[in-house]
């Protein structure tokens, strides 16, 4: 059985119909990435399987159980890192492993939110609040802060999208020898308008077919050995496969919205030909 399942999911706001008849399902350690162009309903989907927004139609089970509110279990990371700015980065975490594990001491949330910053290169930073941390900082405070509660499920919400190239490589790097740890790997969601991004880190791209209403297409394999590098993937013929495959099955989904809709009248239209356009180069 797939450790989470999305059955015809449908959400609408203000009498519009974003999403319709949803289905996607993860196997228990993968990392799975919904790819679409902004303004799609990724966010509004992810929100969704993680429980943070409840569904006008259909279903979620994460480990065979409804979803009717946030997993326990579960961590989350966003793009906005949504630190406590008043708080150092061990106190942003540490409340996290205390809210997840209350009857843990005090002594030994510390000592778990030192290791979860030691491990993703801020052992040194323990004592800096946020407004004293880089951006890529800062999300590494959130990435300790989401592992540091031992989760098995992690949903990303473009995590790496307000970073810089550089960083963002490196902290995707640390966040896929996190999921992937021998002992426990965590089953992942993230949502991005990178394919590139997605490549690097999935084990499956599902892409997000726009509407107005959206809905999933199906899922492509990532069949490409670990570690990955940009480097490497721009120069890997398996991997631009892939990405040709993801760009196409988005393509055509923009070119039967666009027969639909008018770019010229509709701005996230525009956008979402913009994003496959440069996604092809």
């Amino acid at each position: 059985m797939a450790f989470i399942e999305v059955a015809g999911v449908s959400k609408q706001f203000g009498g519009r119909l974003v999403l319709r008849d949803v289905a996607l399902t993860v196997d228990r350690g993968a990392f799975v990435s919904i790819v679409g162009p902004m303004g799609s309903g990724k966010s509004t989907l992810l929100s969704i399987i993680a429980g943070l927004t409840s569904a006008d139609a259909g279903s979620v089970r994460v480990d065979g159980a409804l979803v009717t509110g946030v997993r326990r279990n579960a961590a989350f990371v966003f793009q906005n890192y949504s630190l406590l700015p008043w708080f150092s980065a061990l106190e942003n975490v540490r409340l996290a492993v205390a809210a997840a594990n209350p009857s843990l001491s005090r002594e030994r949330q510390v000592a778990r939110a030192t290791q979860a910053l030691e491990q993703v290169g801020l052992g040194n930073a323990l004592a800096r609040r946020p407004g004293q941390l880089s951006g890529g900082m800062r999300q590494r405070v959130a990435i300790a802060r989401a592992f540091a509660t031992d989760p098995d499920v992690l949903f990303l919400d473009e995590p790496f999208g307000a970073l810089d190239a550089l960083t963002r490589e490196t902290l995707q790097q640390d966040l896929v020898r996190l999921c992937s740890s021998v002992e426990r790997p965590v089953t992942t969601v993230m949502i991005s308008n990178s394919v590139e991004e997605a490549i690097l880190l999935s084990d499956w791209i599902v892409p997000l077919l726009p509407g107005p209403p959206a809905t999933l297409g199906a899922p492509i394999p990532v069949d490409l050995s670990r570690p990955r590098s940009a480097a490497q993937l721009a120069h890997e013929e398996a991997a631009a496969r892939v990405r040709a495959h993801v760009i196409a099955t988005l393509t055509a989904a923009l070119g039967t919205r666009a027969r639909r809709t008018s770019a010229k009248t509709d701005p996230e239209a525009m956008t979402a030909i913009t994003l496959a356009a440069e996604e092809s180069r």
